[in-house]
């Protein structure tokens, strides 16, 4: 029997590279810090990557346009380079490696031999049904029959993107290729939704870097997303919220509104229900996010978003004050609420003034009238 080429750890593999072990620990105290892990965050995940090999990964292809790929290298905390290099194996990507042909695809096939239940899936695109499958060939196969076969034995399948989560444009209607999402075709073994159009860069190479230090699966939500990243709204994060409470929004583009960087959700934001990091962690290296460069949020991580437009248009009504209050009403209802306090004080004050008048006037309590 062929025996399984050993894996490093990914100490192993800095040190092959020449990293200072302070370096590694610098890296692990700043991703510690990303995830919210606490004091002791970054020493569990330095424990962990000495002791722990390297995760073979297998990276596909299917109907996408490579905006994932084209984020997840573009990470800066950590590098794209050291998460490839150093703590995972990626040991097949189609679009960045350098193996082509017969060469590449023998690798696939010696992953799923020699690490059966042992390797990790990530899955850039989605998958169409429609025709055979033959809407998507690769290496002369549907695929369709590639997804199945690299899942059969892998340990999880991370599904990288909007368009292998829920679909994305391909799903949309009417669908003419039968885009499927990946959650939907693989059902044997755990799926990760990491949804966006593309997903933020660094919520990539977080979740790789929490599943090396816990070796085990994030916890998810109803839609398989990581709770670490997609637990809350970008709303509750948004710094214009404030002035979505007072009722100020922008009414049409470049008007003196958005220039004082008003709320956007009249312009058709989706921030109030999408959920995502974008607030919290940014963009290139956390220098920005759509709505602070005064676009909208068009809610690219959620399911079915592409059939949700146009995404000018405004959110249908909200229902409560607050997050859920509408945009026409809100204004109204806060002015309301002021004019109600002033009021009430202005009623109190004045009645707390009579009262005091009459405690002067009134006659000693053993005296009769």
């Amino acid at each position: 029997m062929r025996k399984p080429r050993s894996v490093p750890s990914t100490a192993d593999a800095m040190r092959a590279r020449a990293i200072p072990r302070r370096e590694m620990l610098g890296f692990c105290a700043c991703m510690a810090t990303m995830l919210g892990l606490g004091p002791g965050g970054g020493a569990r995940l330095a424990q962990a990557m000495e002791t722990r090999p390297r995760v073979p990964v297998l990276w596909l292809h299917g109907l996408e346009c490579t905006c994932c790929s084209e984020s997840f290298i573009r990470s800066g905390h950590p590098q794209a380079s050291d998460i490839i290099l150093s703590m995972i194996s990626l040991d097949y990507d189609d679009t960045i490696m350098a193996a082509a042909g017969e060469q590449a695809e023998a690798i696939v096939e010696e992953i799923i031999r020699d690490y059966k239940g042992g390797y990790l899936l990530a899955v850039e695109g989605n998958v169409p049904l429609a025709h055979g499958g033959w809407n998507c060939i690769v290496g002369g196969r549907t695929f369709h029959s590639r997804l199945e076969e690299a899942a059969r034995h892998a340990r999880a399948v991370i599904a990288w993107g909007t368009c292998a989560s829920f679909g994305c444009v391909q799903a949309a209607r009417p669908n003419p290729t039968q885009a499927t999402p990946i959650s939907r075709l693989v059902s044997h073994v755990p799926v990760v939704n990491v949804p966006g159009c593309p997903p933020i860069a660094e919520v990539m190479t977080g979740i790789l870097s929490y599943m090396l230090m816990f070796d085990r699966l994030p916890e998810v939500d109803r839609n398989l997303r990581p709770k670490i990243f997609y637990g809350q709204r970008i709303h509750d994060k948004c710094y214009r919220r404030a002035h979505f409470d007072a009722g100020q929004f922008v009414e049409a583009w470049d008007d003196e509104g958005a220039r004082q960087g008003f709320c956007l959700y009249k312009m058709g934001c989706r921030g109030p229900t999408t959920y995502n990091a974008c607030g919290a962690t940014g963009w290139n290296e956390g220098l920005s996010f759509p709505i602070r460069s005064g676009h909208g949020c068009i809610g690219c991580s959620e399911d079915g978003f592409w059939d949700r437009g146009p995404f000018y248009e405004r959110l249908p009504t909200l229902a409560q004050f607050g997050i859920e209050s509408t945009a026409d009403g809100i204004g109204a209802a806060a002015l309301a609420g002021v004019g109600a306090a002033l009021g009430g004080k202005v009623a109190l004050t004045a009645g707390q003034g009579l009262l005091r008048r009459c405690r002067r006037t009134a006659p000693d309590a053993d005296e009769t009238p």
